[in-house]
Order: C-alpha cells, then structure tokens, then sequence
C-alpha cells in the first residue's frame, strides 16, 4: 500500500492529512515533506493527522522522533491528531507517547 499526504496551510500553521501506511518504503516520502515544515521556526505549529493511517513500523517511529528533535532546535511545534488505537499503542509501547503531543481521536477522551 501507498502513503498519501496531503498537506494544507494556514499562516504559520501547517497541517499534514496521512493515509496509508508509513514504513520503509515510504518513509522518504514522509519525511520530505515533514522535515522543511517543522524546521521553519518559533512560529510554527505543523500538526500530523494519522487519522487514516493503517499500518506504521519503526521506520516512520523514527522519522517522528527525528521530526520532532528538527522541531525542538528550530522553536517549532509539533503535535500529532487522531492517531488510530493501533498507532497509539505503538507509541505506548515505545514510550512516545511521553513526548509526543498527540491529541485523542474525535469522541474519545484524553
């Protein structure tokens, strides 16, 4: 399966809509995308909407970490929405959930 990205801009908000699945194959393509928005600086917020992602392996791990160490050095903020129950767990299981600001899906709570 494919990633698709679609990407909408708002000022200095940036919101990435993903789909598909995020793994060796397509993690460039992630990160070609992800890497400039969250390295454009202290009034920038780029949120990630996993919402109709279907399968992640560490590769995409990993290109969050790294999105969200670009972010750090540049004053940027990174948050992540909608993560499905199988992606949330994901990053339970590896602790990223502690360092990730990711928001609840749509009718659930934190």
């Amino acid at each position: 399966m494919n990633l698709s990205i679609r990407l909408e801009n708002e000022g200095n908000h940036h919101t990435l809509y993903l789909g598909g699945e995020v793994d060796a194959y397509t993690a460039q393509q992630l990160k070609d995308r992800l890497m400039p928005l969250v390295q454009q600086g202290a009034d920038s917020t780029v949120t990630v909407d996993l919402r109709d992602v279907v399968y992640m392996d560490s590769t995409g791990i990993g290109i969050f970490i790294g999105a969200l160490k670009a972010a750090a050095r540049s004053g940027s903020r990174l948050l992540l929405m909608n993560v499905p129950p199988r992606i949330d767990r994901l990053f339970r299981i590896t602790g990223l959930h502690e360092i990730l600001t990711i928001t609840p899906l749509k009718g659930e709570e934190a």
